[in-house]
């Protein structure tokens, strides 16, 4: 790390954090992206590129509110979180605008990139709205600071279309949840930014559909042992969720919610939502499948617990722990799965 990001402020160092729940940043195969053809679905492509061109989102990240940042002084406690949520939430908004402009610069394929350009887009309209909500608490994330210095990994383009779709989807849950939630019962709002979930949920739905879309065009992605890499990464965004969620208990406390009950709520609307391409879904109210979370739940506690405590000791002691959660991963992988076998019309069918 470089003497100016040393020197940035707690936020931005948070972001820049590489540990195992964090979100990160990435780069992909762009040779292979240009050989993408969605000629197959080309209708609802070119209905979805003229939604995108539409726009009907320009107005909404307006900042149009007041907020006194003492009102969170009140509840320390409940303030870390926030900031906490505000900055992961920052830094996976700002990774896919970064991944999404690397790639429109280094592809060739026009339909590729004039997708990304429009996601894009709409990341950088989200991390800025973040941004500036941090700004107005004092703890902006200096963004350039993020480009530069953040780690990058390598995901092949499959797996970019995997983990994107299923976050974006995830996403619309965990935003229209929330917001619905708040609109009923709106003495629990303890900051204005939800009042722009609804639609900045609508902003992830969108762009699950065009990774929809993308996987459809290449029905082999969702296939033979690709069934494998999708239900990997059905459990590893569903699990990961689970123990960041349950991290932070003061925020859910705050909005009246039972963290338990809105992970697995929001869990069944992105199994329902998944299964217009996804070949396979995971059973989520499978005691054993609960079970399994709880376990990696507690693993993690204590591992990050540990971690706190630094040393050579508890650092050998954290090995143990990272081994544990792996068997227990592995555990819940190989549950039974309730199979969604899609007939090739319907792999061709609009995702839009």
């Amino acid at each position: 790390m470089t003497h100016a990001a040393a020197t940035m402020n707690d936020s931005t160092q948070q972001a820049l954090e590489n540990r195992l729940l964090a979100p990160r940043f990435y780069k992909t195969n762009y040779k292979a992206l240009n050989k993408v053809d969605i000629s197959s679905v080309r209708d609802e492509w070119d209905a979805m590129m003229a939604a995108f061109e539409a726009d009907k989102n320009r107005a909404h990240f307006k900042q149009t509110y007041d907020f006194d940042p003492a009102s969170l002084d009140v509840d320390p406690a409940l303030k870390n979180e926030f900031l906490d949520l505000l900055v992961s939430s920052i830094t996976a908004e700002y990774s896919g605008c970064v991944l999404y402009q690397e790639i429109e610069k280094n592809v060739d394929n026009a339909d590729v990139s004039t997708l990304m350009r429009y996601m894009a887009r709409d990341e950088s309209r989200h991390a800025g709205f973040i941004n500036r909500a941090l700004k107005q608490l004092g703890v902006a994330v200096d963004l350039s600071v993020l480009k530069s210095e953040k780690e990058y990994h390598y995901f092949s383009p499959k797996f970019i279309y995997y983990a994107t779709y299923l976050s974006e989807k995830i996403g619309y849950a965990r935003y229209i949840t929330i917001y619905r939630h708040l609109q009923k019962n709106p003495q629990n709002q303890f900051h204005p930014i939800f009042s722009w979930f609804e639609r900045w949920c609508n902003d992830e739905y969108s762009h699950g559909e065009a990774f929809a879309l993308l996987m459809r065009s290449e029905p082999k992605l969702l296939r033979g042992y690709n069934k494998l890499w999708i239900r990997f990464f059905l459990l590893a965004v569903y699990s990961t969720m689970y123990i960041r969620d349950h991290s932070r208990p003061k925020l859910y406390e705050a909005f009246g919610m039972d963290i338990t009950e809105f992970d697995y709520r929001v869990f069944d609307i992105t199994t329902e939502i998944s299964k217009q391409v996804f070949p396979l879904t995971l059973n989520t109210d499978d005691p054993r499948f609960r079970a399994g979370l709880e376990r990696m739940l507690r693993l993690s506690n204590r591992s990050e617990s540990l971690r706190q405590q630094g040393g050579f000791l508890n650092m050998f002691k954290r090995v143990g722990l990272t081994v544990a959660s792996g068997a227990t991963f592995a555990r819940l992988f190989f549950l039974p799965v309730t199979k969604n076998e899609l007939p090739e019309e319907v792999l061709a069918a609009p995702a839009w």
